[in-house]
């Protein structure tokens, strides 16, 4: 560490130490977007960031209940380390836990210096800066959705939904949220610096949806994570549970994870805008809506990256699952909003609620400048109300499905590379492997009785 990264890292200490901050939490997230973290006391900073915290390669590699699954670089080498070095300049107080702050953190190969290859945040930062060679930079504006939950003994999973209130959806106050649990994340997200902006409860009872604004790819990737640990932690201080989980309860919708997408030229323009052009849509954006259509069946493995992903979808679930886009509709896979000019933007409404936020913007950015560089165009677009199979192609049913696209698609593994796409089929087709395997409440209620 060099003697003005000495005098940054004091800076932020005293700064800290003011506001009286003595623990420094440094986050970063895994394959599948959960936050790994250790909390380092503030007269240790500067060692963190000169030597970086060690972390075990495999906590990549560790499915949600703890096991670990088989990827290259993890147990066949021996269960080496990764270092983690905190990155000051997303420092930011936490407002319900006093005397913490938190950053995110940046993680390398000790042995090679080089990023960790599994880590999302660098892939992402890989995509956008092939983005950058040919005079684009993405801009990414996230919408998510999740289920609010209260504890529920004896009950089917542990946990209910909050509220069953029905026909809530985009309001706000005590109707569809008779304790206000909005209005408090709201404001203890305010001061997180996450361009959070407004909130409504969705469509089914004890769903919500909370807005971010849009900025460059990393920063909506790096909001996004955070926003999502940063709700779940609001909810654990409260004894419930918030779940982006994909569709949690037979009895309600899923929740999604939409992604508007526009790109900045040399000139500080938006790419996607073209007044003289049919839609007032560019080149540009047509070819990046036919790119993100082109790919769409391997970018499922990351929009929806979970065996329960794909019980989201659905005729008349406002789920895509057909490979089409429109204007302004949301029956669509890839919706374009009405705005013009400087707002021309692309919607994705693949993803759901579950996915790794930077794997999500990695993948749609990457799909969208393969449209851009092979030049394709987009089919017209739909007309009226979707969910026609036999206008449009079908998405990957399953997640194996979805995952043998994304080994197939080499134009779009290229793009994400070898190393990250050879460890995320790895530990994905575990996932799928351990599931079936595992005998579940509905196989015993359907068989045991009569076979």
């Amino acid at each position: 560490m060099s003697a003005s990264d000495s005098s940054a890292v004091r800076r932020h200490m005293e700064r800290l130490a003011a506001e009286g901050v003595d623990v420094v939490r440094v986050t970063y997230p895994d394959l599948i977007g959960t936050e790994r973290a250790r909390d380092v006391l503030l007269d240790e900073l500067p060692s963190a960031c000169e030597h970086g915290l060690a972390f075990c390669r495999a906590v990549y590699h560790t499915t949600p209940r703890g096991g670990t699954v088989p990827v290259p670089g993890g147990l066949d080498a021996g269960l080496p380390d990764v270092r983690v070095l905190p990155d000051l300049r997303t420092l930011t107080a936490l407002p319900w836990e006093p005397g913490v702050a938190g950053c995110l953190g940046d993680v390398t190969d000790p042995a090679t210096g080089l990023p960790a290859p599994e880590s999302p945040r660098d892939l992402l930062r890989a995509v956008s800066a092939r983005c950058a060679q040919h005079g684009l930079r993405p801009v990414i504006g996230p919408e998510l959705e999740y289920f609010l939950c209260e504890a529920a003994p004896g009950g089917a999973g542990g946990w209910r939904r909050y509220s069953d209130t029905d026909g809530a959806v985009y309001t706000a106050g005590l109707r569809g949220d008779p304790d206000n649990h909005l209005l408090r994340t709201l404001r203890g997200l305010r001061d997180l610096d996450l361009g959070v902006s407004s909130g409504n409860h969705e469509f089914d009872g004890g769903q919500f949806e909370i807005n971010l604004t849009h900025s460059d790819a990393l920063a909506a990737a790096d909001r996004a994570f955070r926003f999502k640990a940063a709700v779940k932690e609001l909810a654990r201080k409260e004894g419930r549970l918030a779940t982006f989980m994909a569709k949690p309860f037979n009895e309600a919708g899923g929740s999604g994870f939409h992604l508007h997408l526009s790109c900045v030229d040399e000139a500080g323009g938006n790419a996607f805008a073209d007044p003289a052009a049919p839609h007032g849509l560019s080149a540009t954006a047509r070819h990046a809506v036919a790119g993100v259509l082109a790919h769409a069946p391997a970018l499922a493995a990351l929009a929806n990256p979970t065996v329960n992903s794909y019980k989201r979808f659905g005729p008349d679930t406002l789920a895509p699952w057909l490979v089409d886009w429109g204007l302004d509709n949301r029956s669509a896979m890839v919706r374009v909003p009405p705005e013009r000019g400087a707002g021309t933007r692309i919607e994705s409404r693949l993803g759901d609620a579950s996915a790794n936020p930077y794997l999500l913007v990695a993948g749609t950015v990457a799909a969208a400048l393969l449209g851009v560089l092979a030049g394709a165009e987009p089919p017209a677009p739909l007309e009226g109300y979707g969910y026609d199979a036999g206008r449009s192609a079908v998405l990957p049913a399953t997640l194996p499905a979805a995952l043998d696209a994304l080994e197939a698609d080499t134009e779009l593994t290229e793009v994400l590379g070898k190393d990250f796409t050879t460890a995320y089929l790895a530990y994905k087709r575990d996932e799928v492997a351990r599931f079936h395997r595992h005998v579940t409440d509905w196989e015993f209620s359907e068989y045991a009785e009569h076979l």
